[in-house]
């Protein structure tokens, strides 16, 4: 984006215009112990995002082996196939739970008093980067989840092996990486759609009800600044004609998304009601102004993750503007 994109909103005597810089904001002393945390967390995430994209599955070890349940040499190859993926697989769970400790840390940061969760974003943009690359590594990994079945099918078979304990002369030593309590919670993960965007909405929830003395919309106002900063991005020529690739305009659209489903899993009217302080209906218009390839998987993600899209309250024009 090079230079500080100035944030423009509906309501200009609520929301004061201030500068969001997404792509060059470094950290003051006061967020550099948060930040170099995050960053730590960060730092790993595009190997996690290499690991998922390379996953290609035991399909065809598992097929041979279903098929053919007397052969050992099959029942040990499809055994030997699929046990490296599990360490892999709960290599990208582990690191779910790393996400959702940094991202409280952040909420923590971006929402304490005395500042308005304006002032935080103005005055610790390095953090406001942070969060918004978080949602951003988050969207880009359930993307790809989506488009690999062999994830739950390959887990699957895991478990039945390990419950039915018919290969007792393998090795088993996997057990001990992946005990039955891991096995559970991994399951219950991999159930999900979008997994990541799951756990960043129950990291938020769960950071509202642990911190009762701190107001809520001191969370909400954080979510619903970032969407229409990262709405006034794209629908402003402006602010587009500064990015430096077509990246930059997904990174804008998939925060606030992100920022938009964590506001409705938070916010007790949800995102879609009248009195929402998110412009749906802008920001679902920046998005189908965008080529369909792009947004198909955002445009998704709003439909089957959010929590009050089929409220009676949400307008007609939004649910039919989804559909």
């Amino acid at each position: 984006m090079g230079n500080l994109l100035k944030v423009l909103t509906r309501d200009i005597e609520n929301y004061p215009h201030f500068f969001l810089d997404f792509e060059n904001a470094q950290p003051t002393e006061g967020e550099r112990e948060v930040w170099n945390q995050v960053n730590s967390v960060l730092q790993v995430s595009e190997n996690i995002l290499f690991g998922l994209q390379a996953y290609k599955g035991a399909g065809q070890e598992i097929r041979d082996a279903i098929q053919n349940p007397n052969d050992f040499m099959l029942q040990e190859r499809a055994w030997n196939s699929v046990c490296p993926l599990v360490i892999k697989l709960k290599k990208f769970y582990s690191f779910s739970l790393r996400l959702e400790e940094a991202l409280q840390s952040l909420l923590e940061c971006l929402t304490c008093p005395p500042f308005t969760p304006t002032q935080h974003l103005e005055r610790e943009q390095a953090l406001a980067k942070q969060f918004a690359e978080i949602l951003h590594f988050t969207l880009r990994f359930d993307e790809l989840k989506m488009r690999i079945p062999a994830i739950q099918n390959d887990f699957s078979y895991y478990r039945r092996t390990i419950s039915r304990n018919r290969i007792n002369n393998m090795n088993l030593d996997i057990e001990s990486e992946v005990n039955n309590e891991m096995a559970n919670r991994m399951s219950l993960f991999y159930a999900e759609a979008t997994p990541m965007l799951k756990t960043l909405s129950n990291a938020t929830t769960s950071f509202v009800t642990e911190n009762k003395t701190l107001p809520l919309e001191n969370t909400t106002d954080v979510l619903s600044t970032m969407a229409s900063v990262c709405k006034v991005m794209l629908e402003t020529p402006e602010y587009t004609s500064r990015f430096s690739s077509v990246d930059t305009v997904l990174f804008c659209m998939r925060v606030m998304v992100g920022v938009i489903i964590l506001y409705d899993h938070v916010h007790p009217n949800g995102a879609f009601n009248k009195s929402s302080k998110i412009d749906m209906k802008g920001c679902i218009k920046v998005l189908k102004d965008q080529p369909a390839d792009n947004v198909e998987g955002l445009l998704n993600a709003l439909k089957f993750t959010t929590k009050h899209l089929n409220d009676e309250s949400t307008p007609k024009n939004i649910r039919t503007m989804l559909q």
